[in-house]
C-alpha cells in the first residue's frame, strides 16, 4: 500500500488505519494540500519513481481523488495494469474535479471493478466493454464488517450529548460548496435553520474550517454544534443515531442508504443515482430555504432496503479476480 500523502491530519488518515486494523502504507509519498494540477503532477512523480523501483504486477487505485488518477496515470505509462475499484460512477457534471478523475482513470485500466449495474452501463456507453466486472460495493464490506464495532466501541453519542434519533449530522468539504464564499454561507444559513429546531452536529473537514475562517463566516452557523473530523467508527455511529445525514460526500450518501437513514446531498448531482430511490436521498440546490425544507421533508421517513450494492462480498470477489489473474484473460 502506498499512502500519497493527500489526506494527512491523524483524524483523516493514522485513525482509519488504527481503528480499522489496516497495516501501515509501506511508503509514505508526502504531498499534502495543494491546487488539483501540482498535487497530482508532484504524486505523479514521486509515484514513478515508486514503481520503478518495484514494477508490480497490477496497480490497484480506489475512487475518484487526485491520488487515484496520479496512480493510474504512473502505472499506465510505465506499461503497469491499472485496476480500478469503484469504476464506472458518473455525475455527468465535468466541472467536478473528481468527474474527471474517474473518467480518465476508467479509460486507463485494465480491468474495472464496478459496484454496480448501471456502472457497467455507464462504461458499455463509453465503449468499454473488455475487463469489466461487476462485484459489489467495497464501503459496503466495510460498513457490514465494522458495524458492530461502531456501536460498541464508539462513545461519540456520550461524548457529544447527544440523544439517539434526535439530531442531524451534517458534512461539507468539495470544493464546488467550499470555495465559493456566498455559496458555503448559503450551507450554513441552511444548517442554522435546521438548527434552531433540532440539534445539528457539524465534523467540520480542515478544508472547510479554512474557508470558513477566510470568509468571515463562523457567525452565520448559530446553534449548529461545530466539531473536529471524526474517526470513521464515531462517524458511523453519528450516522446510525442520527434522523437525517446531509452531505455533499458521495461515500456518506452511501452509508446513510447502507444505514437506512434520509439523506440530503448538497449537490446538483450524485455519482450514486442508486441513492435517490424511493426518497432515500435527496438532491438539494445550496441555498437556506431548500436545505431547510428538504430536512423538514426527510425527517422521519423511512429508507427502503435493496441489494443494490450488492451482499458484501467485493472485496474477496476482487481479490479472487486479481490472484486468479482473470483480468489477463
Amino acid at each position: 500500500m502506498v499512502h500519497t500523502g493527500q489526506h494527512y491530519d491523524d483524524v483523516m488518515s493514522s485513525v482509519f488505519f488504527e481503528q480499522l486494523g489496516v497495516p501501515p502504507p509501506i511508503t509514505d509519498l508526502g504531498v499534502k494540500e495543494d491546487t488539483h494540477g501540482a498535487m497530482t503532477g508532484r504524486m505523479l512523480a514521486r509515484m514513478e519513481r515508486f514503481l520503478l523501483d518495484h514494477r508490480p504486477d497490477l496497480v490497484l487505485v480506489y475512487g475518484d481523488t487526485n491520488s487515484t488518477l496520479a496512480g493510474a496515470l504512473a502505472a499506465a505509462k510505465l506499461d503497469i495494469p491499472v485496476g480500478h475499484v469503484e469504476s464506472g460512477l458518473r455525475s455527468f457534471n465535468r466541472r467536478m474535479p473528481e468527474e474527471i478523475n474517474r473518467v480518465v482513470t476508467d479509460h486507463l485500466s485494465t480491468v474495472l471493478f464496478c459496484p454496480t449495474r448501471r456502472a457497467v452501463d455507464n462504461l458499455a456507453a463509453e465503449g468499454l466493454r473488455t475487463g469489466v466486472h461487476l462485484v459489489g460495493d467495497v464501503m459496503y464490506d466495510v460498513l457490514l464488517t465494522y458495524r458492530h464495532l461502531a456501536l460498541t466501541r464508539s462513545d461519540i453519542l456520550n461524548h457529544l450529548g447527544l440523544p439517539a434519533g434526535g439530531f442531524a449530522v451534517a458534512t461539507c468539504h468539495r470544493a464546488g460548496n467550499t470555495d465559493q464564499s456566498e455559496r458555503l454561507a448559503q450551507i450554513l444559513d441552511g444548517l442554522a435553520a435546521i438548527a434552531q429546531e433540532t440539534r445539528v452536529v457539524f465534523p467540520m473537514h480542515p478544508r472547510t474550517r479554512k474557508r470558513v475562517t477566510e470568509g468571515g463566516l463562523w457567525d452565520r452557523l448559530g446553534q449548529v454544534m461545530v466539531v473536529e473530523p471524526v474517526s470513521y467508527l464515531d462517524m458511523i455511529r453519528l450516522q446510525e443515531a442520527a434522523t437525517v445525514v446531509i452531505t455533499d460526500s458521495g461515500g456518506m450518501q452511501k452509508e446513510a442508504f447502507f444505514l437506512g437513514r434520509p439523506c440530503l446531498t448538497i449537490r446538483d448531482d450524485t455519482e450514486w443515482p442508486e441513492t435517490l430511490t424511493g426518497g432515500a436521498n435527496r438532491l438539494v440546490q445550496a441555498d437556506r430555504e431548500s436545505i431547510a425544507a428538504a430536512y423538514a421533508a426527510a425527517a422521519g421517513t423511512s429508507v427502503p432496503k435493496s441489494d443494490v450494492f450488492g451482499d458484501g462480498d467485493a472485496a474477496q470477489r476482487i481479490v479472487r479476480l486479481v490472484v486468479d489473474q482473470t483480468w489477463r484473460r
